[in-house]
């Protein structure tokens, strides 16, 4: 199979993009064992570095698999969706059932965890959620988010800190649209304000199982708009 010698630089992304609009096409079914490093450099007319980085590459992807002396499998045909993509695209409601998980298991450990520099930073927080609530729907969604961001940093757990901040994004474009359509600011300009006072003051005394209750019953309420027809 003949697929053209490569002009020079980026060889690199070159033969990474022909590797894969070969697999795309067809002429490496999945399942197929992709020509060793020596065929391919020889056939694409780089060197086989070039080559090693292109398979790496298309490892990373989701395309390609290595197997211990086996060789180099095609796996898949696309590449695989990177999860930011992957949320953005998904329902809103099961975005927020999983952040719902993620939040009350972080509010429990960061009862445990807590240190004063955190419990500094919520107290803060939520005073900006409260000056936040003169401003508009996206200023006060944004001060409503960090409160959440400090609670799970609390937590002391840096994948549950990232994981939040995946969410984040979705949430505040979702969060903004809630707000106006269905008035939640119109009688109150800061709504949960008792609830979230709460919960800060929960972690601060250590009651884990507080914390993750009021969260748990604060997030279920959202969740319910959420599941109204205009979302």
């Amino acid at each position: 199979m003949a697929l053209g010698a490569l002009r020079p630089s980026p060889l690199v992304e070159q033969a990474t993009q022909h590797l894969r609009d070969q697999i795309a096409n067809g002429e490496w079914p999945v399942g197929t064992r992709l020509p060793g490093e020596v065929a391919l450099a020889k056939t694409l007319g780089v060197g086989r570095s070039t080559v090693r980085e292109a398979l790496r590459a298309l490892a990373g992807a989701g395309l390609v698999q290595a197997r211990q002396g086996s060789g180099v499998f095609v796996i898949a045909t696309e590449p695989a969706e990177d999860w930011p993509a992957r949320l953005r695209r998904a329902a809103i409601t099961h975005v927020y059932e999983v952040r719902m998980m993620v939040e009350t298991q972080a509010a429990r450990l960061a009862a445990e965890r807590r240190t004063d520099q955190d419990v500094a930073a919520m107290r803060a927080a939520l005073e900006t959620r409260a000056a936040a609530a003169a401003g508009d729907d996206a200023a006060f969604v944004d001060a409503d988010i960090a409160l959440h961001a400090a609670v799970v940093a609390a937590a002391g757990n840096p994948v549950l800190t990232d994981l939040f901040a995946e969410f984040a994004p979705v949430l505040r474009e979702r969060l903004i649209d809630m707000v106006q359509l269905l008035g939640l600011r119109d009688r109150d300009r800061n709504p949960g304000h008792d609830s979230h006072a709460e919960l800060v003051a929960a972690v601060r005394r250590g009651d884990g199982a507080a914390a993750a209750a009021v969260l748990q019953a604060e997030l279920e309420q959202t969740l319910a708009h959420l599941h109204t027809d205009r979302f």
